[in-house]
């Protein structure tokens, strides 16, 4: 998950930094430096997220030569 892909998936949940950093059980300002690209993450805590993302219906697209990016699921 890159720190764009982060954002976007915030954007896409209309969900704030606080709302994201609750849900995952995760301090704000670990979002922040994430997205922001002042911390990379370790594999847990980006692990965390992703899945409270996906929770809330986010799905990753992988890099196909299109970039990496996010949708939500259908339903």
């Amino acid at each position: 998950m890159t720190s764009a892909q982060l954002r976007a998936a915030r954007g896409l949940l209309s969900w704030t930094v606080r709302d994201l950093a609750e849900r995952a059980g995760v301090h704000r300002n670990t979002i922040t430096n994430i997205e922001t690209g002042r911390f990379v993450g370790g594999v847990d805590t980006l692990s965390i997220i992703r899945r409270a993302l996906e929770a809330a219906g986010v799905e990753f697209i992988a890099e196909n030569g299109g970039g990496p990016g996010v949708r939500l699921r259908k339903g």
